[in-house]
């Protein structure tokens, strides 16, 4: 079994906000026992900026984006530093690896990162996966780990991803509100109702929450990953996910669809600029018979968006269905939507929505 373990800031740093050696420790601890098993384990971590601020004299987390990239490049080594170490103590070998969003969006750097994690598992390596803050571009980014760790389960397709946090799993209503709110055991599909319980922002020391925990659950879910949301201080709690333990965490269900890195960026990841509203006829020739949307089937266009921006794609009693990213702009759409493709001017293309930059969302 191949497992992709997140940890977040929150669960690896001290009430001070700095790194709490004893919380690696116990962490490698558990992954020493899952290889101990056979299985292949990734650790996904965050926690670099929480490394460098006191190495700076910093105790607040910046704001502005360049001062956060310095600091992370002066966190992630140590940070490091601290994994190899404890790693080691196990009998393991840690193996860094920096990934970026275009690592996903782009075929060739897709596959040597693919490659990458797959030689350190053979290689009986521990690969630490952590974003490339100190280079990232502020406007293409993940901004949490929680969807970089469901993107590498997707990367390296990996039965199991498992979110550890400061809470034991998705619970019914606020714990600050209330104590003894009880824990979620088992999600099938992640609906509103869902999301609702878990608004809510993350701890002062890292960029997360359950919100986003819980889309990046979808993400994983959509690449048939089983996902296990639950507490990093319980202890086994990696033991317990693997072997499915009754009350581990919350536990989300792996959808019977799997996407490619591609369209689950596309899906779940690029913000719709626009929404095109389509007829029964395009609606049926996308989702049954996974085509690409032609001019002919659009029957209104809403916002401004430009080619190669995504859209959601809607029918006409306003349901959003599919997302995909265009290869006209809505100005020049508005003019021709509901014609055929013989009616088009010379040049613009026959497509919309090319059926390879199309994810039909609805389950």
């Amino acid at each position: 079994m191949i497992v992709v373990v997140k940890i977040g800031t929150s669960s690896i740093t001290d009430a001070a906000g700095e790194i709490n050696v004893t919380a690696i420790d116990r962490l490698c601890a558990e992954v020493a026992a899952l290889r101990s098993q056979h299985h292949g384990v990734i650790v996904v971590t965050s926690g670099a900026i929480a490394a460098g601020l006191p190495v700076l004299g910093r105790v607040t987390r910046p704001s502005d984006p360049a001062v956060l990239q310095a600091v992370s490049a002066v966190g992630q080594s140590r940070l490091m530093r601290v994994y190899d170490d404890k790693l080691a103590g196990h009998g393991l070998v840690g193996g860094q690896v920096l990934l970026a969003p275009l690592d996903f969006m782009h075929r060739d750097t897709y596959v040597q990162a693919q490659t990458t994690l797959a030689k350190l598992l053979a290689f009986g390596v521990v690969p630490v996966v952590n974003e490339n803050d100190a280079v990232a571009d502020d406007e293409i980014r993940f901004g949490d780990n929680d969807m970089l760790a469901a993107l590498v389960a997707n990367l390296v397709s990996a039965d199991l991803l498992v979110m550890l946090t400061d809470a034991p799993g998705l619970l019914r209503v606020n714990p600050k509100r209330d104590p003894d709110a009880s824990l979620i055991h088992e999600i099938e599909l992640i609906d509103q109702e869902h999301e609702r319980m878990a608004r809510g922002r993350g701890t002062d020391r890292g960029s997360g929450g359950m919100v986003s925990k819980l889309f990046a659950a979808k993400i994983a879910t959509w690449s048939g990953v089983r996902v296990v949301i639950a507490a990093a201080s319980r202890p086994g709690v990696l033991a317990d996910a693997v072997s499915g333990t009754a009350g581990v965490g919350t536990v989300i269900r792996p959808h019977d669809r799997r996407l490619p890195a591609r369209k689950l960026w596309i899906a779940f990841a690029l913000p719709a600029a626009g929404t095109i509203v389509v007829d029964d006829g395009a609606r049926h020739a996308l989702e049954e018979r996974q085509r690409s949307l032609l001019p002919a089937g659009i029957v209104d266009v809403t916002g401004k968006f430009d080619a190669d921006n995504a859209v959601e794609i809607s029918d006409t009693q306003g349901r959003v269905f599919a997302k995909g990213v265009v290869r006209v702009g809505s100005h020049e759409l508005r003019a021709v939507a509901g014609r055929r493709t013989a009616d088009l001017p010379e040049g613009m293309p026959h497509e919309v929505v090319h059926r390879d930059d199309l994810v039909v969302t609805l389950p």
